[in-house]
């Protein structure tokens, strides 16, 4: 998934908008941009939604962002959706791996009774959105076979910590936020799963929201979340692999494959180790797998 566009789930203007923006994955909002007494609307919008999408070939991955668990919101959240099938759901507020767990026994329930596949319904948590999640970091490896990446937040963490800003004069994330990013695409590492770059919230500045894409493929994301359907095409294109990244990657597993108990190997003038193999392995099976071809 290289785009996922957050769509308020109470507008079916927007999700119809999101449907044709080209976004890898939907990211239908029961949270943060849905008030308080919209959320029965949009839970509705949300389910009629899933069922109609879900008959469209082809389509982007669905996922629903619902309310946290400690909100008092999320179970009625789950039942609402939960037989429209989405292919995951995202966790605001995440603190740690037991509330993967915690959730994924919530899911699991409400798979029984739609009829659907234990573990159909994926977890997408963002979990940085409190001081205390980011001790916890460490915590998700191994935590949930439910678990298809990581993501972060920087606006929620700036109001736990009663911070006035958190990016500098020049646009770049201040001390904690930074070590937020940071920790996330660390903790995705550990887990084996993809990490997703965070929103970018001035829309219009697609300059710097091209160069904060850019960024974040550089260190490792596979991916940005997008608030607005501009930020999609660029997304899309700033994580999609080069034609000459694809073949260089080729290069260095042929390299490896024609001398298989060599631990070093020699491309192009370059000296070349297991790391570069790695790399290379993981790039082509993205490519591979294409987890952007159902848009």
């Amino acid at each position: 998934m290289r785009s996922q566009l957050f769509v308020p789930a109470d507008s079916e203007k927007k999700l119809e908008k999101g449907l044709a923006s080209g976004a890898d994955c939907l990211f239908l909002d029961l949270e943060d941009s849905v008030a308080l007494g919209a959320k029965p609307k949009a839970r509705r919008l949300a389910a009629e939604f899933l069922a109609e999408a879900q008959r469209r070939s082809p389509r982007p991955l669905l996922y629903v962002r619902v309310n946290g668990l400690e909100s008092g919101l999320i179970e009625t959240d789950l039942e609402a959706v939960a037989e429209g099938a989405p292919d995951g759901v995202v966790l605001p507020k995440c603190v740690n791996g037991a509330a993967l767990q915690h959730l994924g026994a919530m899911l699991a329930v409400k798979e029984a009774q739609a009829d659907l596949a234990d573990g159909a319904i994926k977890i997408i948590p963002i979990v940085t959105e409190t001081a205390a999640a980011l001790f916890n970091m460490g915590t998700y490896a191994g935590a949930s076979q439910r678990l298809a990446g990581l993501t972060w937040g920087a606006e929620d963490l700036a109001a736990c910590l009663g911070a006035e800003e958190n990016r500098d004069e020049d646009g770049a994330y201040r001390g904690p936020y930074a070590l937020a990013r940071n920790l996330t695409l660390l903790a995705a590492s550990a887990a084996d799963v993809p990490a997703i770059d965070t929103v970018y919230l001035n829309f219009r500045d697609l300059a710097g929201f091209r160069l904060e894409c850019a960024a974040a493929r550089r260190d490792g994301f596979i991916g940005k979340m997008a608030i607005h359907p501009a930020q999609v095409e660029i997304i899309n294109e700033v994580f999609t692999p080069s034609e000459a990244s694809i073949a260089r990657a080729h290069a260095v597993v042929a390299a490896f494959a024609a001398d298989p108990e060599a631990g070093v190997v020699s491309l192009e003038g370059e000296m070349l180790d297991a790391p570069h193999l790695k790399r290379a392995r993981r790039l082509l099976e993205r490519f591979s797998n294409k987890s952007w071809s159902a848009s």
